[in-house]
């Protein structure tokens, strides 16, 4: 163990409980990226306004949500289980997890 490996491990757990707070929502099953849309399915009810936060291998941004559709029509709130389609600021991958953002 060098001097300052303590650190590191230190910034891991309060990494650790950071994201133990975030409720995980939902996942990105597909992403269309000439047009910055994302298709979500989401675990539990969400709606415009709501903050959500993207995570994944190289993804980490937080916005609010300003638009959903499901079936081309624009809906003012996801149902539990539904996949829909979220316009992004930032770019997003399958498999990225969605969490409620404070």
């Amino acid at each position: 163990m060098g001097l300052f490996s303590w650190k590191p491990k230190k910034e891991a757990k309060e990494e650790a409980k950071e994201e133990a707070k975030e409720e995980r929502i939902g996942v990105v099953t597909h992403y269309f990226g000439g047009i910055s849309v994302a298709i979500v399915r989401f675990s539990r009810a969400v709606k415009v306004g709501e903050k959500v936060h993207f995570k994944g291998a190289t993804t980490d941004f937080e916005e609010a949500i300003k638009s959903m559709q499901l079936n081309h029509e624009d809906i003012a709130e996801a149902k539990k289980n539904q996949e829909v389609g979220i316009k992004v600021d930032g770019k997003v991958r399958e498999g990225d997890e969605v969490y409620a953002a404070s």
